[in-house]
């Protein structure tokens, strides 16, 4: 079959649908997923993306057509897939292409939670299958196909890890860029109070008619900084599309970098884990491994990617991870990444403190010039 070599990512598959990536494609990444892993049971789970049914109906099929059995979560967000894939130890294939472009689609593709397939592992198999053309998989009795809504149970799950109670009664304005993420805050909007939600393009759509699905993209930021102005709001959450990244703006509107936002996080995993594993990837300034260290804790740098980071803190006992790019990554909930949890923990670290966000950031960018100051002496 002729192929875009390209569509095989380091840690996902991601293309332009049709051309680089359509139902033909898909049907015969499918069968090379079956040969390199070999389930007998597996998730299957798609974001809100419009060529997502279409795709979804061809891999369901091929699926069931080589005996394998499907749990169908429907619509979810890459953290709900995750935790569905955890919970019951089995594989997974999600429909989805992260913030991209509306024009693109792609999978990720878990073998056991917390390992996905990667470039190294599994994807080079399967983009080698589909190029030799020769697949082998034996006729076998049709695969079972049941259905699960896992968002109740993963709500409970989210609730188990901090104390709502607890929180402080800020005001957030959320966007979740509409993607998965929205219908997830609105599952815990009541059972987090005193949290004043104020939603923004809460409703999932395909066509993502409001932004792109990047937030570290300053036009994508327009609306919520403008809406926190407005609204006279405490801080600012954003989500990517599929719900894996996380990002913070402060009541000014500034926004928060994933280094700040690593450092901030691991200084909140230290105060209830003294001297723990963190992992953080090769890309952070010195902010991250000095408070790391500061702390006690011991500061692990790593290479970019997911799947890299959580079988780093997988193997080292890791208690939290931490990228620029927005993903957050927790012992607690698997090793994978998750923006709504982040969310979570983050209220929770700043209910705990005696500062107001904008004060901890300023606090830490005068350390900075500090530093710099002296090293230029």
């Amino acid at each position: 079959m002729k192929i875009d070599e390209s569509i095989f990512k380091a840690y996902d598959i991601r293309g332009i649908y049709p051309t680089q990536l359509n139902e033909q494609i898909i049907e015969s990444i499918t069968k090379a997923y079956i040969e390199v892993v070999k389930p007998d049971t597996l998730i299957l789970g798609r974001d809100g993306r419009i060529s997502g049914p279409s795709l979804h109906k061809v891999i369901k099929n091929t699926l069931l057509d080589h005996g394998i059995n499907i749990i169908d979560i429907g619509m979810c967000s890459s953290d709900m897939y995750y935790y569905a894939c955890a919970i019951k130890d089995i594989p997974g294939i999600m429909i989805t292409a992260s913030h991209n472009p509306k024009e693109y689609n792609g999978l990720k593709m878990v073998k056991r939670i917390p390992y996905s397939l990667t470039g190294d592992e599994g994807i080079d198999q399967i983009k080698d299958i589909i190029v030799s053309g020769k697949f082998n998989l034996p006729n076998q009795t049709r695969g079972n196909y049941q259905e699960w809504n896992v968002m109740s149970e993963f709500v409970e799950k989210i609730l188990s890890l901090v104390n709502p109670n607890s929180f402080k009664p800020y005001k957030i304005v959320v966007d979740p860029a509409n993607g998965m993420g929205g219908p997830i805050v609105q599952a815990l909007e009541e059972k987090i109070k005193p949290i004043e939600i104020i939603p923004l393009y809460f409703k999932p759509d395909g066509n993502f008619p409001n932004h792109g699905g990047d937030p570290l993209q300053k036009e994508n930021r327009i609306d919520i900084e403008k809406k926190i102005k407005e609204e006279n709001a405490d801080l600012g959450f954003m989500f990517d599309p599929d719900g894996d990244r996380f990002f913070v703006l402060d009541k000014t509107g500034r926004f928060i970098s994933g280094d700040f936002m690593t450092a901030i996080l691991s200084e909140y995993f230290l105060q209830k884990n003294p001297r723990a594993a963190i992992v953080y990837d090769i890309r952070a300034s010195n902010i991250v491994p000095d408070t790391i260290n500061k702390l006690g804790g011991k500061p692990l740098y790593n290479r970019v990617g997911h799947s890299y980071i959580k079988k780093r803190m997988k193997d080292e006992g890791a208690v939290f991870g931490g990228e620029v790019s927005g993903h957050y990554y927790f012992s607690d909930f698997f090793y994978c990444d998750t923006a709504v949890i982040t969310m979570m923990y983050f209220i929770d670290y700043l209910s705990r403190s005696n500062k107001a966000l904008d004060q901890i950031v300023n606090q830490m960018e005068k350390n900075i010039l500090s530093q710099e100051k002296l090293i230029v002496r």
